[in-house]
């Protein structure tokens, strides 16, 4: 069963921000929250993936903000986040014993993150009258909740 919550909610952060749950999952391995040493993912824990991972994630913390960045329901962008969100529930699943649980239920989780992420944010957008705050919100969410999930596992 714990399995099955920290891979949906690691899914559901890759919904929100698609780069932040492998970088979350790269950071737990990295830092030994995460067993994945002897894996085929063992290459998370590795420094040089940890760093660009992060690079990555700080990137598109700042690109989520520019007005031409597509949408996370364009087929791409959802496509990606659901990868993302698979690939970080099966890493977490694979630690834990269950990578094709892991795996499913982090996709799911992207699809909920992912849907439910943008009627929130527009929600909030539209409360705030302008978009920033809600973005800037939604990365403390994103953040926060990462960080909660890997030190649960």
């Amino acid at each position: 069963m714990h399995v099955i919550i920290l891979a949906l909610l690691i899914g559901i952060i890759a919904g929100l921000r698609a780069f932040t749950a492998p970088t979350a999952v790269s950071w737990a391995a990295r830092c030994g929250l995460l067993p994945l040493a002897g894996t085929h993912l063992a290459f998370l824990g590795n420094l040089i993936t940890v760093c660009i991972l992060t690079l990555l994630a700080l990137f598109e913390l700042v690109n989520d903000k520019l007005p031409k960045t597509p949408s996370r329901k364009a087929p791409p962008s959802f496509i990606v986040r659901i990868v993302f969100g698979a690939f970080s529930g099966a890493a977490i699943g694979l630690g834990v014993g269950s990578v094709w649980t892991g795996m499913v239920c982090g996709a799911i989780g992207a699809v909920i993150g992912t849907l439910g992420g943008a009627a929130v944010r527009g929600a909030l957008a539209a409360a705030f009258g302008k978009d920033l705050p809600a973005a800037l919100l939604e990365d403390a969410v994103a953040i926060v909740g990462s960080y909660l999930i890997v030190t649960h596992i």
